[in-house]
């Protein structure tokens, strides 16, 4: 494993800018997710961290060598895409062993490998079958073996899980977590979907118009967001963002509330309610409402509340759990 950083990375496509000026340390042995909305740059900075682009300007250091401009093969690193590549008239183990035998290591050692990649990745009774005996669960996991086999010093993943249902995709963000523990490596992982970056991420990149908005573990992303936009996309039901006047602050241009943070009266609270839409979740309740005046808002409850669309309620955000944003979207002092 190794630490990988970037230092005043910039890419531009003839006029287009993508990534204007970026600075960011991978710590040796985490699981950095670099997350956000499409077009946001995060598979082009994961394309120059491999090699298959390289920036304007700027400098690319694994393990602290300088690679800006050395072939991907030459980079220590290994990556799995969205799509599994895998050969269809090869078994598992072939698929496996490909590149250690386009490298030339000895076949006993390949063995080994592959062995030991299908053991920590639960395919030793799959290695004779073909990719389409496979689900695709097991074909992405038959992926991420040819990665493991090469024993690279940092794992790289773009979107790996985004053709897979949301059964499948749960399953192999658990197995993805288990994968990281086991072999102890630095693992950068792209998606757009922001429950994968909770998840699996002990540091989280959170990128936006090429900028990164916000780098931090998790749940300080989501207690302590530093911008708006970082506010809005972490956090599932996303985050309430009203005016300040919500609240009766003119000086604060947006107030965020999480869903959770907002008490539920049947008779008395800060803002009157309709409930519009109830989503009875089992462990949750999620009711969106309208508060006349001041927007939509969202609330999350208890599973075993029970309300009724178009019913009023009173909405109480509880003061401690306010985040308050400038006209520039910056976080401002916390309320008292």
């Amino acid at each position: 494993m190794a630490e990988v950083r970037l230092e005043s990375i910039s890419k531009s496509f003839g006029g287009l800018t993508v990534l204007p000026d970026l600075d960011l340390t991978v710590p040796e042995g985490s699981f950095t997710v670099l997350v956000g909305p499409s077009g946001c740059g995060k598979s082009t900075l994961l394309r120059i961290i491999s090699g298959l682009e390289m920036p304007t300007a700027g400098t690319v250091r694994i393990g602290g060598q300088d690679v800006t401009f050395d072939e991907p093969s030459k980079r220590g690193i290994s990556m799995v895409f969205q799509s599994y590549a895998l050969y269809p008239h090869m078994t598992v183990a072939q698929n496996i062993d490909f590149g250690l035998r386009l490298a030339k290591v000895p076949a006993a050692e390949r063995q080994t490998r592959v062995a030991e990649a299908a053991r920590i990745l639960a395919l030793t009774d799959y290695l004779d079958r073909k990719p389409s005996q496979l689900s695709g669960g097991q074909r992405q996991r038959v992926a991420i073996g040819r990665s493991i086999v090469r024993q690279p010093k940092v794992f790289l993943f773009d979107e790996p899980l985004s053709n897979l249902d949301a059964a499948l995709r749960t399953q192999m963000r658990v197995e993805l977590a288990q994968l990281h523990q086991s072999l102890d490596a630095t693992m950068i992982y792209v998606t757009h979907d922001q429950v994968e970056a909770m998840t699996l991420a002990d540091q989280i990149v959170v990128m936006n118009a090429g900028r990164i908005e916000q780098v931090g573990a998790p749940m300080d992303l989501y207690d302590r967001p530093q911008t708006a936009f970082v506010a809005g996309f972490i956090g599932s039901p996303k985050m309430n963002l009203l005016p300040g006047t919500a609240i009766g602050r003119d000086d604060v241009a947006t107030m965020g509330i999480r869903p959770e943070h907002i008490a539920v009266s049947d008779d008395t609270g800060y803002w009157p309610a309709t409930a519009q839409v109830v989503e009875t979740l089992g462990a949750d309740t999620v009711v969106h409402a309208h508060v006349a005046g001041t927007g939509d808002v969202t609330v999350r409850l208890p599973g075993d509340r029970r309300l009724r669309a178009g019913e009023t309620l009173f909405l109480t955000p509880e003061r401690r759990h306010l985040h308050l944003f400038d006209a520039d979207g910056q976080r401002m002092q916390d309320p008292a």
